[in-house]
């Protein structure tokens, strides 16, 4: 992967204004070893968006923009609180938030959510792995607040939990803390076994987690309605087959290469698509399709939405034949 230089990662202190919100750096503290918690205020001092549990809050970080969840109550919040874990090796989002200080101004777009709790489950069943307990310490408060019953399942490194002091408070003795990935994995499967009629299960954090979890609730028959996910990146994809794309509206057609996706041949023509993480996670460059069979290599769409073939994530997914009739 490549990585940003030191310039592209430098916080600004005065940005353009490219966000729905602009907002200040006030207070910084590690969560745990590598995990950065930053808090943010209007940097006009004015009042902040509410916002679901589960939301993410959209930075501008450099030349790219960035999901991250949001840690702290969503209703009529005066800060915004995210904690990110720093990747050396990624592509730059999390060093410019390392890097950031107390009073830099940064840009980000107004909080959005996928993963909210529904409010009619008779009981929540959160599962966290590693940094994946961020938007779940949101979904802890909301449901503190409101009332409603849940279990929060754990799952960290020894020494390296986020959070886990004020988890401990929040929840009492609804937090099960799992430093054992075996002893984890099977508390979740007796967990998923065990759930009362109308349980909703929300998991978060690493793939192979992600997809241990799906597979055990699909065998136990849990219904596809009740299993909310969020992931946070998707494994890497072969280059695939070689198409085009026909633009109807715009009556323009554009070669789309193997390894190149369709996302980066729209831009290269010129064609804007509004798109954030560019690894099918997000649902940002969701584009209609009114003809030809998609080719769904992304983590956002559900099976019903794939089956229908009216729209496709162009960030990863391409077309199962020579042309993609595209409403551009």
């Amino acid at each position: 992967m490549t990585t940003l230089s030191p310039s592209a990662l430098a916080p600004t202190r005065a940005p353009a204004d490219r966000g729905a919100l602009r907002l200040r750096v006030t207070d910084l503290h590690e969560a745990a070893p590598g995990i950065r918690s930053v808090t943010f205020v209007a940097a006009d001092g004015g009042p902040l968006p509410g916002h679901p549990a589960g939301s993410h809050l959209v930075l501008t970080c450099g030349d790219r923009r960035n999901a991250y969840s949001l840690t702290g109550p969503g209703v009529a919040p005066e800060s915004y609180t995210i904690s990110v874990l720093l990747l050396p090796a990624g592509q730059g989002g999390s060093q410019f938030v390392h890097r950031l200080e107390v009073g830099d101004v940064v840009d980000a777009d107004r909080p959005r959510s996928a993963f909210a709790p529904v409010s009619t489950a008779r009981h929540h069943l959160l599962v966290a792995g590693g940094i994946g307990i961020t938007p779940m310490l949101s979904h802890a408060r909301e449901a503190v607040r409101w009332g409603r019953g849940f279990t929060l399942l754990y799952g960290h490194r020894a020494g390296a939990a986020a959070h886990l002091h004020e988890l401990r408070q929040l929840c009492g003795d609804r937090l099960e803390e799992h430093p054992d990935r075996e002893v984890f994995l099977a508390r979740i499967s007796q967990a998923l076994a065990t759930a009362r009629l109308g349980t909703h299960l929300y998991v978060c954090g690493p793939a192979p987690l992600l997809d241990a979890v799906l597979q055990r609730a699909e065998q136990l028959g849990w219904p596809p309605e009740r299993v909310h996910t969020e992931r946070f990146s998707a494994a890497d994809l072969d280059p695939g087959e070689p198409f085009v794309a026909s633009l109807v509206r715009s009556g323009g057609q554009v070669v789309v290469p193997s390894g190149v996706s369709l996302l980066a041949a729209l831009e290269g023509e010129g064609v804007r698509v509004p798109n954030m993480c560019r690894q099918g996670v997000c649902g940002e460059c969701r584009v209609p399709v009114l003809a030809g069979l998609p080719l769904h290599r992304d983590l956002f769409l559900s099976e019903a939405e794939r089956a229908a073939g009216d729209s496709v994530m162009c960030c990863v997914s391409r077309s199962t034949g020579p042309t993609l009739e595209l409403d551009l």
